[in-house]
C-alpha cells in the first residue's frame, strides 16, 4: 500500500532542497534560512531534486539521535522513494562522514548544534540578540562547525571559531591558522548572520591575542591556548580502494548474498535487471546498493535495510555511507568501478545537457523563455523564493546614494558598478522583500563601503524585514538571475551605467554566454580573445568591423535564443557562425586563432568533472574532493588541487603551496589514476602554475576571472567589514 504523509504533498514539486526534522516520530519542515543547521540529537530526512526532475534523499543522523528515531527517519526514507516512483538515489547520512554530495548542497558550511528536539531545541528564524554559542570550523573543502562549550578550553591555536554573541559576531582566527581556513570560516559567519539572523548582527574579525572586551566578558579571563586541535579528519581520495560485487538474492526474506566479483573493474553486462547488487567498497567507508528495474517489488523496497545488514554483516564501522541507486539514476561514483560503462541515452549527440543522476526514462524539460517561471525549474537551491515573477526595483550606487536605473535596462550590470535590487513577491497574501546588494569586481571601495550602508538604510525603510543577500560579480544565485523576465543576466566587464562617469567600452567585445542546469541564463563579458572560446557554448563577438554569433558545437537553442538579446544591446545584424567553420575575419577580431577549450565533455558529461586539493597542513599529505559545483575561488593558493576531466588530469599548483605539497603532488596523481577502478590507465597528467593556466584548463571553470587573485579573497572580505 502506498503510505501518503501530508509531507509529501509538496515533496519534489519544484526544484532545490527540502530539510525536514524527525520530531515525536513525525516530519516536520525546517525553514529555509536554516537549512545547513543540524542538532546532533536528531534525524533528519533532506530531498534534492533537479531540473529534470530527478530526486535524491538522504536520512541524516546525528551522533546522539535516539534509535527510534533513526528508525523513523529511515521509513520515511523508504515511504518517500515509494512516493516518488521508486526512482530517487538515496543515501544514509552520519553526522562527520557526510557524502560530497550531500555537503555540496553546503558551499558554506554544515553547522552542528547540540541538543535535539527531545531536549526542547527548535529551529526558527530569530534576530535574536540572546544567542550565546561557540562554533568550532574545521576542514577546507568540506566545512564543518561543531558547537562547542563556551570557554577558552575549547579553544586552540591551529583552527578558527566563530564566537556568536546574537548582535555581535566575532570570527577568533587562531595564530596557526591558515589563510584559506580563515577564509572559508569567515565565509560562514557572514552565511549565519545573511540567513540566521536575516542579515542583522555585526561581524568582527579579531585575531589571537586581540580579544576585545565583550569577549572577554563573556568568555572569563584568557588562559593559555592549547597548541593545535587533533588532525584534520583523513580524508580519502574519493576512488583508492578497488570494489566487490555482490548479488542479493532476497532482500525481503532471509536476505543471502553471493559474491558475482571480487574486484573491480566490473563489466556492466554483470547486473542482471532482474535482480539486486552491493558493490561493496566498505574499506573506503562506503558501499552502494543497485536495484534492478524487473527486481521483485518487496525486493526493491528493503534495498536500504538490506545494505545496513550488510555492513552488519561485514563488522563495517556503523558510520559507513550506503548510497541506494535504481537503474537508471547510476552516479560517477558507481559507474567508476565498471570499465565499460554506458548510459542508455550515452549516444544522443553533445547537445543534451546532463543533469546530475538523470533518471533515463524522465524526459529533459525543453527550455521556453515565454515558461520559465511557470514551470519552476529555477533551483531552489540558493534560496528559489519564488518563481521570480514579482515586482523588481533597481538603484545604482552613485557619489554615494542610490540613482534609479532605468528599467529599460534592468539586467545588464557593470563590473565598475555596484547595485541595490529590491524583489518584492507575494507569500500567502503578505508582501515579502529581498535587497541583493550587487558588488561589482572593479568598483572603488567607496562605493563598497556605501552599497553596504545604502542596504541597511533601505532595510531600516522598510521596517527591517527584508532579507539581505551580498553578491560578488560572477557568484550570482540562480534567483537573481532569474528576474529578468526569461532574458539572460548580462554582465559587463568593467564600466559603468552611470551617464556622468560613462566610461568608453572597448572598441572589440567578447560575451560568453552558459545556461546553467536550473535553467538559468548568464552572459558574461570577457577579455576578446580566441582562448576564452569554449566548445559548449555560445559567444557573441563585435568589433568596429564585424559582429558574429559563434556557436560551439556543444551549445544548445537556449544559449542561442539567449545571444539575441546581447546582439540587441550591442545592436547591428550578426553572421552565425558554426564553430570549425569560422572566416578568417572572426579570428583576426580576436587577435588570431590560439588554443582553447574544445572538450565537449562539459556537456555532454556522463562523468563531470572532479576538483581535489592535496595538503599537507595536517602533517601528513591528504587529498580531500571539493563538493557541490566547483567554481574558481575553489582553488585554494596554498594548495596543490587535481583537476580530473576523465580524459585528463591537471595539477594546479598554487603560488603559496609548500615544497612538500609540490613535490607530493605528482606522485599522488599518479597514485589516483593507477588506484582507479574504472582501470583507468595512463591518463596524461598536465602541472600548471598559478597565474599561467591554459584555456584547456579554464575552460572547466565558467567566466574564468585572470585577475582574480591580484588581491587576496580574505584581505577583500576584510575591507568588507
Amino acid at each position: 500500500i502506498m503510505v501518503s504523509h501530508k509531507e509529501f504533498a509538496t515533496a519534489g514539486k519544484k526544484p532545490g532542497l527540502q530539510v525536514w526534522r524527525i520530531e515525536k516520530m513525525d516530519l516536520k519542515p525546517v525553514p529555509e534560512a536554516l537549512h545547513g543547521s543540524f542538532y546532533t540529537g536528531d534525524a533528519y530526512l533532506l530531498l534534492y531534486t533537479t531540473a529534470a526532475p530527478s530526486y535524491f534523499i538522504h536520512m541524516w543522523i546525528g551522533e546522539e539521535c535516539s534509535q527510534d528515531e533513526s528508525g523513523a527517519a529511515a521509513v520515511f526514507a523508504m515511504q518517500m522513494d515509494d512516493h516518488l516512483g521508486g526512482g530517487p538515489v538515496q543515501f544514509r547520512e552520519v553526522q562527520d562522514n557526510e557524502s560530497k554530495i550531500f555537503i555540496g548542497y553546503f558551499k558554506k558550511g554544515i553547522k552542528y548544534q547540540k541538543g535535539g528536539v527531545a531536549s526542547g531545541f527548535q529551529h526558527v528564524v530569530t534576530n535574536d540578540a540572546n544567542v550565546k554559542r561557540l562554533l568550532h570550523v574545521k576542514g577546507r573543502r568540506a566545512i564543518r562547525a561543531t558547537e562547542q562549550d563556551l570557554a577558552w578550553s575549547s579553544f586552540n591555536m591551529g583552527d578558527c571559531f566563530i564566537i556568536d554573541l546574537g548582535q555581535n559576531i566575532y570570527v577568533w582566527y587562531g595564530s596557526k591558522s591558515n589563510r584559506y581556513e580563515r577564509l572559508k570560516a569567515t565565509e560562514l559567519a557572514i552565511d549565519i548572520r545573511d540567513n540566521e539572523r536575516r542579515g542583522r548582527g555585526t561581524m568582527h574579525l579579531i585575531d589571537e591575542g586581540e580579544e576585545p572586551a565583550e569577549v572577554i566578558e563573556t568568555l572569563g579571563p584568557k588562559p593559555a591556548i592549547a597548541p593545535c586541535g587533533s588532525d584534520d579528519d583523513k580524508v580519502d581520495a574519493g576512488n583508492k580502494k578497488k570494489g566487490s560485487l555482490y548479488m542479493i538474492s532476497d532482500a525481503s526474506g532471509n536476505m543471502k548474498v553471493s559474491c558475482v566479483a571480487e574486484s573491480s573493474p566490473f563489466k556492466q553486462a554483470m547486473l542482471s535487471p532482474e535482480e539486486c547488487y552491493i558493490v561493496d567498497n566498505g574499506v573506503d567507508g562506503s558501499i552502494f546498493v543497485w536495484k534492478g528495474p524487473k527486481a521483485n517489488p518487496s525486493e526493491r523496497k528493503a534495498a536500504l535495510s538490506a545494505g545496513v545488514q550488510f555492513i552488519k554483516d561485514k563488522g563495517y564501522a556503523t558510520n559507513t555511507k550506503i548510497q541506494v541507486i535504481p537503474a537508471g539514476g547510476e552516479m560517477t561514483l558507481f559507474k567508476q568501478f565498471f570499465c565499460d560503462w554506458k548510459d542508455k541515452d550515452e549516444t544522443t549527440g553533445v547537445t543534451k545537457p546532463y543533469t546530475i543522476g538523470r533518471i533515463a526514462k524522465v524526459p529533459q524539460i525543453p527550455f521556453d523563455a515565454a515558461t520559465l517561471h511557470t514551470n519552476k525549474t529555477m533551483a531552489a537551491h540558493h534560496g528559489m523564493v519564488d518563481d521570480g515573477k514579482g515586482k523588481v526595483q533597481i538603484w545604482r550606487v552613485e557619489k554615494g546614494a542610490k540613482a534609479p536605473v532605468d528599467p529599460s535596462t534592468y539586467g545588464h550590470f557593470y563590473g565598475g558598478d555596484c547595485y541595490l535590487i529590491l524583489y518584492s513577491y507575494n507569500l500567502g497574501g503578505r508582501e515579502k522583500h529581498i535587497i541583493y546588494t550587487w558588488q561589482g569586481l572593479k568598483c572603488t571601495q567607496d562605493e563598497l563601503t556605501a552599497s553596504a550602508y545604502l542596504t541597511v538604510l533601505l532595510d531600516d525603510s522598510m521596517g527591517g524585514s527584508p532579507l539581505q543577500v551580498r553578491v560578488t560579480q560572477g557568484q550570482e544565485p540562480p534567483h537573481l538571475v532569474s528576474l529578468f523576465r526569461g532574458k539572460p543576466m548580462i554582465i559587463h566587464l568593467g564600466g559603468t551605467s552611470s551617464k556622468s562617469g560613462h566610461s568608453e567600452t572597448a572598441s572589440t567585445r567578447l560575451f560568453h554566454i552558459r545556461q546553467s542546469t536550473s535553467g538559468a541564463t548568464r552572459a558574461v563579458e570577457v577579455e576578446a580573445s580566441s582562448s576564452n572560446l569554449n566548445s559548449n557554448d555560445v559567444f557573441v563577438l563585435k568589433s568596429p568591423k564585424v559582429l558574429y554569433i559563434w556557436r560551439g558545437t556543444g551549445a544548445t537553442d537556449e544559449e542561442m535564443e539567449a545571444s539575441k538579446h546581447v546582439v540587441g544591446f550591442l545592436g547591428g545584424t550578426p553572421s552565425q557562425v558554426q564553430e570549425g567553420k569560422e572566416p578568417a575575419d572572426f579570428w583576426s577580431a580576436l587577435g588570431g586563432k590560439k588554443e582553447y577549450q574544445t572538450s565537449t565533455g562539459l556537456k555532454k558529461m556522463v562523468k563531470p568533472p572532479r576538483l581535489f586539493g592535496c595538503s599537507n597542513k595536517t602533517g601528513t599529505i591528504l587529498v580531500e574532493e571539493v563538493p557541490g559545483d566547483f567554481t574558481q575561488s575553489d582553488l585554494a593558493t596554498d594548495d596543490v588541487m587535481l583537476l580530473d576531466t576523465w580524459d585528463q588530469i591537471f595539477l594546479w599548483v598554487g603560488k603559496d603551496a609548500n615544497d612538500e605539497e609540490r613535490k607530493e603532488a605528482p606522485r599522488i596523481a599518479k597514485d589516483y589514476v593507477n588506484t582507479d577502478p574504472s582501470g583507468r590507465k595512463g591518463l596524461p597528467i598536465t602541472t600548471i602554475q598559478q597565474g599561467e593556466e591554459p584555456s584547456t584548463f579554464t575552460g572547466w571553470f565558467h567566466a574564468w576571472d585572470p585577475k582574480m587573485w591580484e588581491t587576496d579573497p580574505l584581505e577583500r572580505i576584510r575591507k568588507r567589514f
